[in-house]
């Protein structure tokens, strides 16, 4: 069986970043060091970070001293820096800069007074902190129909359209064609991250070639989530998984060729080792 890797798998520009603050602040020491949510959408890595004693909290409430890091999500309101800098923490802040452009340019759009859509997961902790920086009469949705109700309540239909950083150009540029159709004026942001695009060209290129795909990364990673999704579009068999543990080999009977891709958060050495968990067989 032949087994084929995307050339762009795993980490990212904004996730390395991130994973390097995290472990530069635990070499240092200087006091304990939390992340204010998962720093990544990752669990393993999340663990691995734990064992180096940076512990995740869920509010600046659990945190009395040392540092703070901001996950590469965001977080959910400006106002959260100047409590943390209130309370005398080192703030750290690892949100990825295409997340940080996503909310400036979602609050230029708002402050220029037009009615903004987030093509997106509005539950995702990227899109909460998106809203908490830009303001909550943002719309974040996947759906046109949704979006066109969402515009009934305007009289002067002057649309903004972002985009969730990990969002997939096929949904985002289908809501904008048919939103130019039904607005009088449309102003977009293309938000979508550059190491997404690879990412997603490069597993649809791939689907295409092989009888199977493995994706590798976290279950609750959004932009591995898609790639995934791509790539059923092809017909072909698509297994997600975190780790090599969960491969099957009843997966890759009759397979002579399997493509390998992995999320943007999914660090090489998960890779690597289901790379050759697969090569083994």
């Amino acid at each position: 069986m032949e087994v084929i890797l995307a050339e762009h798998a795993g980490y990212c520009f904004g996730v390395k970043r991130a994973v390097k603050i995290a472990d530069d602040a635990a070499e240092e020491k200087n006091g304990s060091v939390k992340t204010l949510g998962p720093l990544i959408h990752n669990p393993q890595v999340v663990n691995r970070l734990a064992e180096k004693g940076v512990d995740r909290v869920e509010s600046l409430d659990e945190v009395d001293s040392g540092v703070v890091i901001f996950r590469s999500h965001g977080v959910s309101s400006p106002k959260v820096m100047d409590e943390a800098l209130d309370k005398g923490l080192t703030v750290l802040d690892a949100t990825c800069p295409f997340v940080t452009n996503a909310q400036r340019d979602a609050k230029q759009l708002v402050d220029e007074g037009y009615q903004v859509v987030m093509v997106g997961d509005r539950n995702h902790p990227e899109t909460k902190s998106v809203l908490g920086h830009a303001g909550e009469e943002i719309l974040v949705t996947e759906s046109f129909e949704e979006i066109k109700a969402f515009l009934n309540r305007f009289t002067k239909k002057r649309l903004g359209i972002i985009s969730q950083t990990t969002q997939t150009y096929r949904k985002f540029s289908e809501i904008v064609v048919q939103c130019l159709e039904i607005c009088e004026e449309v102003k977009i942001f293309n938000t979508i991250c550059y190491a997404t695009e690879d990412r997603q060209t490069e597993a649809k290129s791939l689907a295409e070639k092989v009888d199977t795909m493995v994706i590798v990364g976290g279950k609750n990673s959004a932009n591995t989530t898609h790639l995934a999704d791509i790539c059923r579009g092809y017909g072909i068999p698509v297994f997600h998984i975190e780790t090599e543990e969960e491969i099957e080999s009843n997966w890759f009977t009759d397979v002579e060729r399997v493509g390998v891709t992995a999320g943007a958060s999914t660090p090489d050495w998960i890779i690597n080792t289901v790379i050759d968990s697969l090569k083994r067989m």
